[in-house]
């Protein structure tokens, strides 16, 4: 019979998944590890599991054929060098927050459109100013998007903005056909940033996207630009971006994520005019979310009995 282990932490989430996944396939032997001393004993023989596998497990790991990893961004480390040599095939659950991340993306890009920030200042100082909003209205149906990672995240919001009459950008190392806008390949960023009224970056955190966003992309960027980050926050030098903001070269910011989390209470981003703050809660709340986690779990494990491809499959040399 084959292994299928659920790895710490184990909360109860973890534990329903467990129960659920015995009572769909009693052909599977689905172990909940509690305790990190527990795993090394269980993995030896281990065909499947849900979560990660630490350098010092994996040795032990080698009949292990498949690996559910929890997030679709996961922490940086989750892919060292030796998971990525070992034949293990890992799986990601992209797919199942791009509606509620693409829903964040257009909160910013209303609020900033039009000058949201401005009037909740002038509500808060209880001033009926008609002139309050600083900057120009920003009619998304005539601007350009440009969304940098257009995996599942993108893609929604690309059907969105389109829907809206957005022209949109698409810039993904993929170039598979974007059904909603153009698409480039990365080396193409530059070139295109000029051109764009809002840039959103949905990427993770990889090695090829440690701290691309910095001042020279942003000098590239229209002063009438806004800036959206709901991708992880070391994709973006935060130093840099305040310089962006605090001299003009971009109109504004929409961020989920820093390169600092919690972004410390001093910070100059807490107090800009021109700036959204949300602490990474762009998919928090969703209560469909374990749902949709759970069936795709169940999907895999299916076709795992079956001996059919997976779904999700992650390019391991480059983390998703």
């Amino acid at each position: 019979m084959p292994k299928f282990l659920i790895l710490p932490p184990i909360d109860s989430l973890r534990r329903e998944f467990a129960g659920r996944l015995r009572d769909d396939f009693p052909q599977l032997d689905v172990v909940l590890v509690e305790e990190e001393a527990d795993i090394d004993r269980e993995i030896r023989d281990a065909d499947a599991a849900y979560g990660w596998v630490s350098p010092d497990v994996l040795p032990m790991a080698s009949k292990l054929l498949w690996l559910q990893n929890p997030d679709a961004g996961p922490f940086f480390g989750y892919y060292y060098p030796e998971l990525v040599a070992h034949p293990v095939t890992i799986c990601n659950p992209r797919g199942i927050y791009s509606d509620h991340i693409a829903h964040h993306i257009l909160m910013f890009m209303l609020a900033l459109a039009r000058g949201l920030p401005d009037w909740m200042n002038a509500q808060r100082d209880r001033k009926w100013d008609k002139g309050a909003r600083q900057s120009p209205y920003l009619d998304i149906a005539d601007s350009t998007v440009l969304i940098n990672g257009v995996g599942g995240i993108g893609t929604e919001t690309a059907r969105i903005c389109r829907s809206l009459g957005a022209r949109v950008i698409g810039i993904d190392p993929r170039l598979e056909n974007l059904e909603y806008g153009e698409i480039y390949a990365p080396q193409k960023l530059v070139e295109m940033l000029p051109s764009a009224d809002f840039v959103v970056t949905t990427v993770p955190h990889t090695p090829a996207t440690e701290n691309m966003w910095d001042l020279d992309k942003f000098r590239e960027m229209k002063p009438s630009a806004y800036f959206i980050n709901v991708g992880r926050g070391k994709t973006a030098v935060l130093d840099d971006l305040v310089t962006a903001l605090e001299t003009g070269l971009i109109a504004g910011a929409g961020l989920d994520v820093f390169e600092i989390e919690p972004l410390p209470k001093d910070h100059p981003l807490w107090t800009m005019r021109n700036v959204i703050i949300t602490p990474h809660v762009a998919v928090a709340g969703a209560v469909n979310i374990p749902e949709r986690r759970y069936e795709l779990i169940r999907e895999n494990a299916r076709r795992f009995l079956a001996g059919e491809p997976l779904k999700n499959v992650v390019d391991k040399q480059v983390w998703y």
